[in-house]
């Protein structure tokens, strides 16, 4: 069957679907559809965007679930898969690893559905999504991974070393989705499992460790979404993000693993932003050793990719978090200029999703101040690679969507020549 006789058919049995949930005749759902009765699915199976929502519209769906349901993995990618899964769960599994050691989360992807496919247990099942939320992340589909994950914990009988990497992935996809609440919550439970007992394992141990991770940084953000509480957040992020600091580099020294101390260099620079917030360190001494700490880092394509420049990304993030707080003036349009122009550099070389969403947001800001303060603004200037990387940003953060339109605009970006 080809891929449009198979789009027709899936066309077909969502207008079936839609005429039993609303018990019409196939005549109202015509009408309701605005087609002939004859010709409510197109013979190419390619539906227009009118009759997708019309569907989405009868059938109390999204949009995005019609379109994925009608536009799911062709015949080929499905016998691809398929055929993957015939190698047994566990060779793939040894596969997606590897293919997540390389950076090639496509291959993952593929991997992972296959081991959906090949899975015989509830575990195996889990682990699956796990992979596969592994996969959706390091592509910056946070939404996809939350997915996978939330799939994975409702499998039963899961052993609870699974469980726990499900929930602290569970954490971080909410937390690089904003979903502060969310991601606190999470990380506060996966936390708490340790307040009378110490972990032992590695899992165990790295499991706390990035849970006061998710937990510190979860408010750290939330000095930002809510102000008024931003001293208490600030004490409490502080705290967490000391504790994960320590614990990281505990874990970098035992395992002699550099992945780790990354990590807890990310620690360092966010408890700077913390103290500063709190008072404990001044404004300009903060940004200083930012600043001082980006040297490592001048030149970014000589530096290889891994937790150790990312966590220079996150330093630059920092950076500008605490400028927009303590600064004004020229003062604060150099540090946001040094640190979004970094924070930038870094995040092109890691094809890091999260950090181009934060250097984005952060040079519109620095912009908008600059316009508030001389009534003018450096002209913004984007090339193609420039609005294919804010599109980009814009599918996989909702939230920063109309930043993106409003960066588009005044770029004129997407103006006719």
């Amino acid at each position: 069957m080809s891929r449009d006789d198979v789009r027709r058919d899936r066309l077909e049995q969502f207008v079936d679907l839609a005429r039993i949930y609303r018990r019409w005749t196939k005549q109202q759902v015509a009408q309701a559809l605005g087609r002939e009765p004859s010709k409510m699915v197109p013979e190419s199976g390619n539906p227009k965007l009118d009759l997708v929502i019309g569907l989405a519209d009868v059938l109390d769906w999204d949009v995005g679930d019609v379109a994925e349901g009608v536009w799911r993995e062709d015949p080929e990618e499905k016998a691809q898969i398929e055929t993957l899964a015939q190698r047994g769960f566990f060779a793939l599994d040894r596969e997606a690893i590897e293919a997540h050691r390389a950076g090639d989360y496509r291959r993952m992807t593929t991997l992972a559905r296959a081991m959906t496919l090949a899975a015989q247990t509830g575990v195996e099942r889990a682990t699956a999504c796990n992979r596969l939320a592994g996969a959706q992340d390091g592509l910056g589909r946070y939404t996809k991974a939350l997915t996978a994950l939330q799939q994975g914990l409702a499998e039963p009988a899961v052993p609870p070393h699974v469980r726990m990497m499900l929930e602290v992935n569970l954490a971080n996809a909410h937390y690089a989705l904003w979903h502060l609440i969310e991601s606190h919550a999470v990380a506060s439970g996966l936390v708490g499992r340790w307040i009378s007992d110490e972990p032992r394992s590695r899992v165990e141990r790295v499991v706390h460790a990035f849970g006061h991770y998710v937990r510190g940084h979860s408010r750290r953000r939330m000095m930002e979404s809510d102000p008024q509480g931003a001293n208490n957040h600030a004490k409490a992020a502080h705290g967490d993000l000391l504790r994960a600091q320590t614990l990281y580099d505990d874990l970098a020294s035992e395992f002699d693993d550099p992945s780790y101390a990354g990590v807890a260099n990310t620690c360092r620079g966010a408890v700077m932003e913390c103290a500063a917030a709190l008072g404990t360190m001044e404004t300009h001494a903060a940004i200083d050793a930012l600043m001082q700490g980006l040297e490592q880092v001048v030149d970014v394509t000589a530096y290889p990719p891994g937790d150790w420049l990312e966590s220079y990304g996150w330093w630059a993030v920092f950076g500008c978090n605490i400028a927009l707080r303590g600064s004004s003036g020229p003062e604060l349009h150099r540090a946001m200029a040094v640190f979004s122009n970094k924070a930038s550099e870094i995040a092109e070389r890691l094809e890091n999703w999260s950090m181009r969403e934060r250097a984005f947001t952060f040079e519109h800001l620095r912009r908008q101040r600059q316009f508030e303060a001389i009534g003018s603004a450096d002209q913004w200037l984007l090339d193609d690679e420039d609005i294919r990387i804010v599109a980009g940003t814009m599918g996989r953060f909702p939230a920063f969507r109309e930043t993106g339109w409003r960066i588009l605009e005044s770029a004129r970006a997407l103006e006719s020549a």
